[in-house]
């Protein structure tokens, strides 16, 4: 089996972000007089930017859908512009699938808006391919068609895409579709068991998927 693009998760697989989403919802919530429910950041991370504004607008949040992604984006922007790091080894693997001539890309639930200025910020946006985006393509990361309309874009099948994540609906989703699955670890991880039960491969860092790809192409 050989690898031939990857599709990146953006958030706890590329970027150390996931903390700043724990808070997100919590700060949101309390700022509209809204005491949070119990296990809301699991909730939320399953669900779009719609669905997220319609659940906000049944907690009690009298705002419109449009104006509470807004202010979500706001509160989340300047941790994305200033502050939030890599996850370890993030550069080392594109410069790993950089010598192999492999394709990769971005596909993500988050803002577009966030997704490049952390890309830039860290000098890295321009090593993608494309950054491809629920929020622009009225699809969810739960939806089949979400991967294999990546996978056509980077002109591959998806047998041999790897697919990496760090949240099990998308590990899932992503297997069922054909895709060669990488679980990343990530801190913040709630279902990291399931995540390795479904997914191909499992990695504590992206150190690991870089020199899997350094093995494979020992025996090519």
């Amino acid at each position: 089996m050989k690898i031939k693009a990857v599709i990146f998760d953006l958030d706890g697989t590329l970027i150390d972000s996931m903390k700043c989403w724990e808070n997100v919802d919590n700060i949101f919530l309390l700022e509209n007089g809204i005491i949070p429910p119990a296990g809301i950041s699991d909730i939320m991370k399953k669900l779009s930017m719609k669905e997220s504004a319609d659940y906000f607008i049944k907690l009690g949040v009298k705002m419109h859908p449009d104006a509470i992604n807004e202010r979500i984006e706001q509160i989340v922007y300047n941790e994305y512009a200033n502050l939030i790091p890599l996850k370890k080894y993030a550069c080392q693997i594109l410069d790993v699938l950089d010598h192999y001539k492999i394709p990769y890309c971005v596909a993500t639930a988050n803002y577009r808006s966030l997704t490049d200025v952390i890309l830039k910020r860290h000098g890295i946006y321009d090593r993608f391919r494309f950054i491809y985006t629920c929020e622009e393509n009225g699809v969810k990361k739960d939806e089949p068609s979400f991967f294999t309309d990546v996978s056509r874009l980077l002109g591959t099948y998806p047998e041999c895409t790897a697919v990496l994540d760090d949240s099990f609906h998308c590990i899932r989703t992503s297997k069922n579709s054909g895709f060669f699955t990488v679980a990343v670890f990530d801190q913040t991880s709630t279902d990291w068991e399931q995540c390795c039960k479904w997914a191909d491969m499992s990695v504590t860092d992206l150190c690991e998927f870089a020199e899997f790809i350094n093995t494979m192409h020992q025996y090519i």
